[in-house]
């Protein structure tokens, strides 16, 4: 979960998906959603483009979803919506909070189980710089990174 659902938080839903599949762990789907629903960001979907995933836009519209692809067949839909959404779940979930703002404002989100604070830099302070293509690969790879390392953990 992120405040706007439109950049760490699809990161986040994408490579937990990997991680998953990755390892080998069963019955793991994921979710993204903030405290606002706005879009998947352009500049999220060409970092994500760029370390190799691959898409189908389903739509297009103001706030199209897209299917990211990955390993054999899998794939995750990602589109900007709130957290209490009806395709996200409403019980039986962790949530992995992407940003200190959705930490603050999101003090009870029902049906979770466990409720995890994991608070990244926003790339998109760097959106229109020489730095943004630097930055978002800086924070899609450390996101990367963690889930990969959150699932090796798994049993």
């Amino acid at each position: 979960m992120c405040t706007h659902n439109s950049r760490r938080s699809h990161f986040g839903q994408i490579w937990a998906a990997v991680a998953a599949d990755y390892y080998g762990i069963e019955n793991v789907i994921t979710y993204s959603g903030g405290t606002e629903a706005t879009a998947l960001h352009e500049n999220a979907i060409y970092t994500l483009l760029s370390v190799g995933f691959d898409l189908i836009a389903e739509d297009d519209t103001e706030n199209s979803k897209y299917t990211f692809l990955f390993g054999k067949n899998k794939s995750t839909v990602c589109f900007s919506k709130t957290y209490d959404s009806p395709e996200n779940p409403k019980e039986n979930f962790a949530a992995i909070m992407m940003c200190s703002d959705a930490e603050d404002n999101c003090p009870f989100i029902p049906g979770v189980d466990l409720r995890i604070a994991t608070t990244y830099d926003d790339p998109k302070n760097f959106d229109r710089t020489d730095l943004q293509t630097e930055k978002y690969a800086q924070r899609c790879s450390q996101i990367a990174r963690e889930c990969l390392f959150m699932f090796s953990l798994v049993d």
